[in-house]
């Protein structure tokens, strides 16, 4: 069976619970299995495991009814393993995925660099709204596509549609924008 995964990020700082609920809603899933997906994989970071374990109660009980299958966790120190689960791979069976991230920009710089489908939804919670400049600013670019938290699901076609042609940074593409956001990251190429 070919494998698909939807890579979910909330980052390290910040809690972003809505986030979580919103990926484990029913019309999510649903969407994800119209689009052929057969995982999500959601770091869950502060504050979010209690959303995540409710969830996982209620499916193992038999209260909640589908074919994706869904795990979890709290934090890594390196997100590559999560990021290479995510490309496509024809040798295990593995289609090309998508990352749906927070606005952190580490977390979207990881995602550019694998060439990933990514979806940024922007915490409306967090002040300043910094977060909806930067999704705003890279969907304008082409490099992300925007999502919003009372409509995720309507981002699963789109990110699907976009696959292989989700653009690669590489410093040498010459988008000063991003070179920037890794320089200040102290990206080494």
């Amino acid at each position: 069976m070919v494998q698909k995964l939807c890579l979910v990020t909330v980052g390290a700082t910040a809690p972003f619970e809505k986030l979580i609920q919103a990926v484990l809603h029913e019309s999510f899933i649903a969407e994800l299995e119209k689009h052929d997906f057969t995982r999500l994989l959601i770091q869950y970071g502060k504050g979010g495991q209690p959303i995540f374990d409710a969830y996982r109660a209620e499916y193992e009980n038999g209260k909640i009814v589908h074919d994706i299958q869904i795990g979890g966790f709290d934090l890594r120190p390196n997100m590559t393993s999560c990021l290479c689960m995510v490309r496509e791979d024809p040798s295990i069976g593995q289609e090309l995925g998508m990352m749906i991230s927070h606005a952190g920009t580490g977390s979207i710089l990881d995602a550019l660099r694998a060439g990933l489908p990514l979806v940024i939804v922007p915490n409306p919670d967090l002040a300043n709204n910094h977060q909806q400049e930067l999704a705003e600013f890279l969907a304008e670019a082409g490099y992300a596509i925007v999502g919003k938290l009372d409509d995720i699901p309507s981002v699963v076609g789109q990110a699907a549609q976009r696959g292989d042609q989700a653009p690669l940074f590489r410093r040498d593409n010459g988008d000063r924008s991003i070179m920037t956001m890794s320089d200040e990251l102290s990206w080494v190429d």
